[in-house]
This record gives structure tokens, sequence and C-alpha cells, in this order.
């Protein structure tokens, strides 16, 4: 599926920091058109604000999923204090991936 620029420099972002075994990035902001969120509108037009993710990579061993959330947070701050409304996050190791 292609990405829009946002959704490009997510990706980027995220393989640079994670060297994913896989890596799914799903604008879902569609599905949001028209809702209302503290007086403003929720997705914007032209989507790309709302984003469901599956990560899976090495670098999750040993990290519980908040500590997971938290590391992914921390590399796409820039985007989540912008234009991303919501980001959903499901962040795997391979084995868990697979099994």
């Amino acid at each position: 599926m292609s990405q829009g620029p946002i959704g490009t420099i997510i990706l980027e972002k995220l393989t640079t920091a994670f060297d994913p075994v896989s890596i799914t990035l799903e604008d879902d902001s569609w599905k949001h058109a028209g809702h209302h969120h503290d007086g403003g509108m929720d997705a914007k037009a032209g989507g790309e604000s709302h984003f469901n993710l599956t990560l899976v990579s090495a670098a999750f061993e040993g990290q519980g999923r908040v500590a997971r959330q938290r590391a992914v947070n921390a590399v796409l701050a820039d985007e989540l204090a912008g234009p991303v409304h919501a980001l959903s996050i499901k962040a795997m190791t391979p084995s868990e991936a697979s099994g």
C-alpha cells in the first residue's frame, strides 16, 4: 500500500530505529472523518492523522508492552506532536509474531 508523506516518514524512522523483520502501517483516518474531539475535528482532510502500526523487531526482546510503545512513541515524537492524532501500536518480537 502506498503511503502519503507522513506515512513515509513514519516508516523510514521506524525502519532506521528498529530494523524490523516486518512493518505494516495502515492509514485509518477515513474511519474518523467527521468525528469531533475537544472541540476540533479528529481526522484532517486527506488522511494521515490516524494510523494502525504492526511492527515486528528483535529490538523488542526483553521489553514489555508499555516499554515497546514508549520506544515507538519516542522515535515518532515529532509526528505525534503534530500531524498524527492517533497511533495504534502492535509491537512484537519475531518469536511472538510467528507463534
